[in-house]
C-alpha cells in the first residue's frame, strides 16, 4: 500500500535535506545521459490565469520513478490561497508499485527551483556580491533569496515587482533579515546588483540589455512555458557564459529558446548546467564576466526531492509488519 505524506510531514522532513547537494547530483547525472526525462506535458488556464505542468522521469539503474503534478494560478493569493498548488507521486521502478504519494501543494517545487537557483549562484555568480537583485515578489523570490544565503550570503537587497504592494508586502516580511530597497523599476535595480534573480509569469523581456552592469550574473527562472519571457534577448549574446538547465528544453521554451526565436545568434555555446558544474573551465573565472543560468525546470529536480524525503519518512516513521 502506498505511504501517503502530508504537507505537514514534508515541511518537518525537508528540514534535514541538503537540497542543493540534491540538485547539484541530479543536473550532473541528467547532463550525462543518466537519465530518462520525456517532455513535460502543459496545460493553460487563459480565463483563471493559471497553468499546470505535468513532468515524470527516472535515473537509470535507480530504484524509483516519479510523476509530478505542479501548478501556478496566479488569482490564488487574493482567494487566500497559495499560487502553487501540486503533488509528486512515487513508484517502484522495478514493479510499478506506487510507493509513495507526497501531498506537498506544490512546495516541493518551489524548494527545488530555489535550492537549483542556489546551486547556479554557487557556480556562476560573482565571488563578492554587492547587492541582490530580486525581480518579482511571490513565494519564488521569496524562496530565491533565502536558500542563495548558504553560499552568497548578502543581506542588501533591491527587489521589484508589477505590484508595487506585492513589493511592500515582501519587505515587511523579508526585512528583519535583510535591507530591503524596492525599486522603481528593472532598470535600477540592475545599476545596484551584481546578481540578479527573475522569477516571474512575464510574457515579456523586463530586464533590459543596456542595463546590465559588468559582471553580473543573472539566474532566470521564470521562462518555464513558451510564452514567457523576462530578459531581453540581446543579454544572451552579451553574457560570457549561458548556462541551460536542459539543451533540450531550451529548444522549447525559456530566455534561450526566446533569444533564439528573436534571432539572436550567441557567439558563446550553450553549457548545460550538469556539465558546467563537472568542469571547472566551464565556470565563472572572473568577477568581470557577465553570466546568465537559465532555468526552466527539469523532472531530474522532482525525482531527486521525492525521492530524498520518501527515504528520509521511511527513517523517521518506519512501518512496522503485523
Amino acid at each position: 500500500m502506498a505511504i501517503v505524506i502530508d504537507r505537514d510531514k514534508i515541511l518537518s522532513i525537508v528540514k534535514d535535506i541538503d537540497l542543493i547537494a540534491d540538485m547539484e547530483k541530479g543536473f550532473i547525472e541528467y547532463s550525462k545521459g543518466n537519465c530518462v526525462v520525456p517532455p513535460m506535458g502543459e496545460m493553460q488556464f487563459k480565463k483563471n490565469k493559471g497553468e499546470t505542468h505535468i513532468k515524470y522521469g527516472y535515473i537509470k539503474d535507480g530504484q524509483y520513478y516519479v510523476i509530478k503534478i505542479a501548478s501556478g494560478f496566479y488569482n490564488n493569493p487574493q482567494l487566500g490561497i497559495s499560487s502553487s498548488q501540486g503533488l509528486m507521486l512515487l513508484f517502484n521502478q522495478k514493479t510499478g508499485e506506487t510507493e509513495a504519494i507526497l501531498l506537498d501543494e506544490g512546495y516541493l517545487t518551489d524548494i527545488r527551483t530555489a535550492a537549483a537557483g542556489a546551486l547556479a549562484a554557487k557556480y556562476f555568480a560573482p565571488e563578492n556580491i554587492k547587492a541582490v537583485g530580486v525581480i518579482g515578489t511571490g513565494i519564488q523570490g521569496k524562496l530565491q533569496l533565502q536558500f542563495l544565503q548558504k553560499y552568497k550570503p548578502c543581506k542588501e537587497v533591491w527587489i521589484w515587482n508589477v505590484n508595487k504592494e506585492s513589493a511592500l508586502k515582501y519587505r515587511s516580511e523579508m526585512g528583519s533579515a535583510f535591507n530591503i530597497h524596492i525599486a522603481e523599476n528593472t532598470a535600477e535595480l540592475a545599476q545596484h546588483c551584481n546578481l540578479i534573480i527573475s522569477c516571474t509569469p512575464s510574457e515579456k523581456a523586463l530586464l533590459r540589455t543596456k542595463d546590465i552592469r559588468e559582471g553580473t550574473h543573472i539566474t532566470a527562472v521564470g521562462s518555464d512555458m513558451p510564452g514567457k519571457q523576462e530578459l531581453e534577448g540581446d543579454i544572451m549574446v552579451k553574457a560570457d557564459i549561458v548556462v541551460s538547465d536542459s539543451i533540450a528544453q531550451s529548444k522549447s521554451r525559456g530566455e534561450i529558446f526566446r533569444a533564439a526565436q528573436s534571432g539572436f545568434v550567441f557567439s558563446k555555446k550553450v553549457v548545460e548546467l550538469g556539465t558546467a558544474i563537472r568542469y571547472k573551465h566551464l565556470q565563472r573565472i572572473s568577477d568581470k564576466q557577465i553570466t546568465v543560468v537559465d532555468l526552466t525546470g527539469v523532472a531530474v529536480q522532482d525525482i531527486m526531492i521525492a525521492r530524498s524525503v520518501y527515504l528520509n519518512y521511511k527513517q523517521r516513521y518506519p512501518i512496522t509488519m503485523v
